[in-house]
């Protein structure tokens, strides 16, 4: 782990100029605004460590994977968000020298993301080899109002010298990905043109045919007044700029403006691109950049009022918990159906900026609770529209009758991955999508996004799990070959746990939806049905015998479910033996040796309990936590968070504690020695998920009828178990929020914001009580450890935490 960054409630700040860690600060310190966003590298030359990263969300470009050894159903290519032009840059030039801080003697070194606002800044005091000192400030940021620019102040003051300074904004467009093959370039140039403080360049990714224009503006002030500056324009290939020269002062600061916009083929007409990038930049350029900041800050105290999280006590904690939801914000904001979230974001090229199911799983919860509804719809209609690739991927790997398989990574709907294990055997992906459907029903009561959306969507995947089990004579069960759970230590195993249960359960789900959707709109129902060429009878007949005699490995003397079949053939060990300088393993060991160890890499059987905790008793969950919890190594970012919430509800306090940091600082601590290559922006949701889900208790549970109530409350006066166990599915169901918050023992406080169904509360805790405000206009019933409690409009309640 490193510790170089400076503990702060609302910023990143990192002190004094760490070259060795430069690629890891750029990371942490990406900004973004849902549609563009950049790494935090220097507007100047840097010819040390770097890493330049521009992104324009939904731009890829589709690289080749054919080898050797292609397998039928192989995806045809790898999708990449591509790096794009490179809009930031300012070169400055004193007397023939270049400001580098690479070659500089630097002191009073600053660089700050600032959470609470939405912007990077950066100070420092650069002495370069002549001896001269310039003092640089520098302030830039993505506006989230005008979301397809960007606005940069750059100030430099001469300390001991009076010279002529060259400053050259510019616009590269002859970027690269660093993970590209056989340093391949993806952008074509259409056009470009420059003009008095303004430069405009327009490129066309290979292959795909995305156009993106990229212009700037520029002004100058010195003493406070307006530079009427002559400009030199330059042109190279896939390049602009303006080349100025000022007589500077000693003592006397020269603030550049520039204004940036990233316009794509997306959104506009290929073919006007240019001009209407002239038209951005003369609107946001009268604006000016402090009015833009302004409205920046105003948009950052919107979001903050809704999904903040308030530690008190503990600055570490307080730090990663805000930067996690401060990325994920700045990543996604719901207003465009067409993109989703890259486990990257805005912050580096690995995994290629396409979607996983680390949005179904670990996101869409963070979306629900602390965004407008429409949002994590969107979310999901994003899959939807993509239903007929998910058909086509079936396909191609020999299902047929309309069953779908997700992919494991994509931009369009097409799989992209190309590692075949994932390719072929991450099958439990389609569960994370049904699942994502079942959170948003029952979190919002939106039953009408079954009857138009969800349903045909569930009963293409659930066609896909008929098809993808087999009957098993021995064991007169249904089984499920080859498979890789999401413990991606161990690929092709047969009956990975996790995968036949949230098969079996998305077949019960969708004769549940069935069922469900026939009530709310026969007709529509009918359309379905003749235009899928659903066989009710037939299909829902195979479904439930799949339901009712799924394989789910089992070991009946330590009563805990196995990861797959013959896990227990494996030496079992903690991690704890692992040799001192081994880990993470992932960096230190073979392949082979990886697979044949009992260690996981995260979440699989806990992940299963995770989702589907309300179906199995607190003991039983206990069970399978001690056993396997002790031989995760948590090498992927997701797994901690997991282990967190269930922690917490098992009532292992040090354990959720240990988890939650781990998760929240993965990125600012650089647990796994991976943050240079970018933040792990959808495990961020998992940090929210353990604070929220986890030290709150919030659950969304079912409202019973009073008889089931009594019986409930006996099981508990009994200690028969901890939590409900689902009836099956009524057609008439209610669901409410549940409560069991608990503030861990090194905390003063903590307290979160949920929506709910139209409420938006803040629930407070402390070592004694908690306090939960109601600031909607209505009502609201929940359930707070266990006891129903209503809350009136704008009022509280405070009740006494149990012992």
């Amino acid at each position: 782990m490193k510790h170089y960054l400076t503990q702060d409630p609302w910023n990143i700040v990192e002190e004094s100029f760490h070259r060795d860690y430069n690629e890891i600060t750029e990371s942490v310190m990406s900004i973004g605004n849902g549609r563009l966003g950049g790494r935090g590298s220097f507007e100047e030359k840097f010819s040390g460590k770097t890493m330049l990263g521009h992104y324009v969300a939904g731009v890829y470009y589709p690289d080749k994977t054919r080898v050797g050894w292609w397998k039928n159903g192989y995806p045809e290519y790898f999708a990449k968000v591509l790096n794009a032009a490179n809009w930031i840059g300012i070169d400055i030039d004193i007397e023939y020298e270049t400001l580098d801080l690479n070659t500089c003697e630097v002191r009073n070194f600053r660089r700050v993301l600032n959470m609470q606002e939405g912007y990077l800044e950066r100070q420092f005091v650069a002495r370069l080899k002549s001896g001269k000192e310039v003092e640089v400030n520098a302030k830039r940021f993505y506006s989230i109002v005008d979301d397809e620019s960007g606005a940069i102040r750059y100030a430099i003051k001469p300390l001991n010298f009076d010279a002529k300074i060259t400053i050259t904004p510019y616009i590269d467009g002859a970027v690269r990905n660093r993970d590209a093959n056989y340093d391949e370039t993806f952008w074509d140039e259409v056009r470009k043109e420059t003009a008095y403080g303004e430069a405009y360049i327009e490129l066309r990714t290979r292959k795909t045919g995305f156009h993106v224009a990229t212009g700037m503006c520029v002004e100058i002030e010195q003493g406070g007044e307006k530079v009427d500056y002559q400009s030199q324009p330059i042109k190279y290939e896939k390049y602009v700029a303006n080349r100025i020269t000022l007589d500077c002062r000693e003592g006397q600061e020269t603030v550049i403006y520039k204004y940036g916009v990233n316009l794509s083929s997306l959104n506009y007409d290929s073919d006007t691109l240019i001009k209407e990038a002239h038209k951005y930049i003369q609107r946001i350029s009268r604006k000016g950049f402090d009015k833009m900041l302004f409205e920046q800050k105003q948009a950052w105290a919107d979001k903050w009022k809704t999904n903040d999280i308030v530690i008190e006590g503990d600055v570490a904690a307080q730090q990663g918990i805000r930067f996690n939801i401060f990325q994920l914000n700045q990543t996604y904001t719901g207003e465009d159906e067409r993109l989703n979230i890259g486990p990257k974001g805005f912050t580096g090229e690995k995994y290629g900026g396409s979607t996983y199911w680390d949005t179904e799983a670990y996101c869409l919860p963070f979306y629900l609770s602390t965004a407008d509804q429409k949002v994590a719809r969107n979310l999901l209609i994003y899959r939807y529209k993509q239903l007929g690739k998910a058909i086509e991927n079936a396909q191609k790997l020999g299902f047929r009758a309309g069953a779908a398989l997700y992919p494991m990574v994509t931009m369009n709907g097409e799989e992209c991955h190309n590692e075949w294990e994932i390719t072929f055997e991450e099958i439990h992906r389609n569960g994370a999508i049904a699942y994502a459907i079942f959170d948003y029903v029952r979190y919002t009561g939106d039953e009408q996004y079954l009857v138009d959306y969800g349903l045909e969507v569930l009963i293409a995947i659930s066609r896909f799990w008929s098809q993808r089990v087999n009957w098993s004579t021995k064991k007169e069960k249904y089984v499920m070959l080859g498979v890789t759970g999401p413990n991606e230590y161990e690929n092709n195993v047969n009956n990975n746990w996790y995968t036949n249960y949230i098969a079996a359960w998305t077949l019960r789900y969708t004769i549940e939806a069935v069922n469900k959707v026939k009530i709310l709109d026969q007709e529509k129902y009918a359309d379905l049905i003749d235009r899928i060429h659903f066989r009710e009878e037939k299909e829902i007949e195979k479904a439930t015998h799949i339901v009712d005699t799924m394989h789910f490995p089992f070991d009946e003397e330590r009563q805990v479910y196995l990861q797959q079949d013959g896990f227990l053939d494996k030496e079992l060990m903690p991690v704890s033996d692992i040799p001192k300088g081994q880990r993470p393993i992932n960096q230190n060991w073979s392949w082979d040796r990886i697979l044949r160890s009992c260690f996981i890499k995260q979440a699989d059987v806990l992940q299963g309990l995770y989702f589907f905790e309300h179906e199995h008793g607190h003991d039983f969950v206990r069970k399978n936590f001690d056993f396997y919890e002790p031989m995760t190594v948590h090498e992927s970012s997701l797994s901690p968070c997991v282990h967190s919430i269930l922690a917490s509800s098992l009532g292992m306090k040090e354990k959720a504690y240990e988890m939650y940091l781990r998760t929240a600082r993965l990125d600012l601590d650089d647990y796994n020695n991976d943050t240079e290559d970018g933040c792990h922006i959808t495990s961020m949701a998992g940090t929210w998920l353990a604070v929220v889900k986890g030290f709150g208790g919030m659950r969304v549970g079912l409202e019973l009828p009073k008889e089931q109530k009594e019986i409930v409350k006996k099981a508990r006066k009994e200690n028969k178990t901890e939590w409900v166990i689902l009836p099956p599915i009524p057609q008439s169901i209610n669901y409410q929020l549940v409560l069991r918050p608990y503030c861990p023992e090194n905390w003063q406080s903590f307290s979160f914001k949920i929506r709910f169904r139209g409420a938006l509360l803040d629930v407070i805790t402390t070592q004694q009580n908690v306090t939960i405000h109601n600031f909607s206009k209505e009502s609201i019933t929940l359930c707070l450890y266990n006891e129903e409690v209503t809350i009136q409009p704008e009022s509280e309640v405070t009740t006494p935490i149990p012992s």
